[in-house]
């Protein structure tokens, strides 16, 4: 088993991808559909909002913070090569860092810097509206199922 600072570093693991697991569920589930039931010019007004409320501290640091403890754990894993959570910690590692982090870098935020520079009452915002709830909430699953599957793998590995 796990244990010492090692295992408190995974505990924060297990917190920090389930609280970000849960904020993407949200999304998935409710406020993104909430969203496309709005005309464009709202939806696209609130999402704008959202993104931009979205990279303060509060959502950063356990963002971030979770990326920055998932890579930590991944290179502590590699060096010491524990006998026992070796796998389950470096898929938990992997599952967040490239399924969850990742995607948002290379899916998400592109489609929020587009969106975010249309003016949401234009008709170029209303074309583009669908695609993007479409897309970003395709993303957005990959996103959830990733940062819960790290949480999961996590929880294996000191179990």
């Amino acid at each position: 088993m796990i244990d010492g600072p090692y295992f408190w570093l995974t505990v924060l693991g297990v917190l920090g991808t389930g609280l970000v697991a849960g904020v993407f569920c949200g999304f998935s589930t409710f406020v993104m559909r909430a969203l496309a039931t709005l005309p464009p010019a709202q939806g696209v007004a609130a999402m704008n909002a959202i993104n931009t409320t979205a990279v303060m501290p509060a959502f950063m640091i356990v963002f971030v913070g979770s990326a920055v403890l998932c890579a930590v754990i991944g290179v502590v894993t590699f060096v010491l090569w524990p006998e026992s959570g070796t796998a389950e910690l470096l898929v938990g590692s992997a599952l967040y860092l490239f399924g969850c982090f990742g995607v948002t870098m290379v899916a998400n935020v592109p489609r929020n810097e587009i969106l975010g520079r249309l003016d949401p009452g234009t008709s170029e915002a209303a074309a583009y509206w669908p695609s993007y709830v479409r897309e970003w909430t395709f993303w957005n699953h990959v996103r959830t199922v990733a940062s819960a599957g790290a949480a999961v793998a996590y929880v294996l590995a000191i179990t």
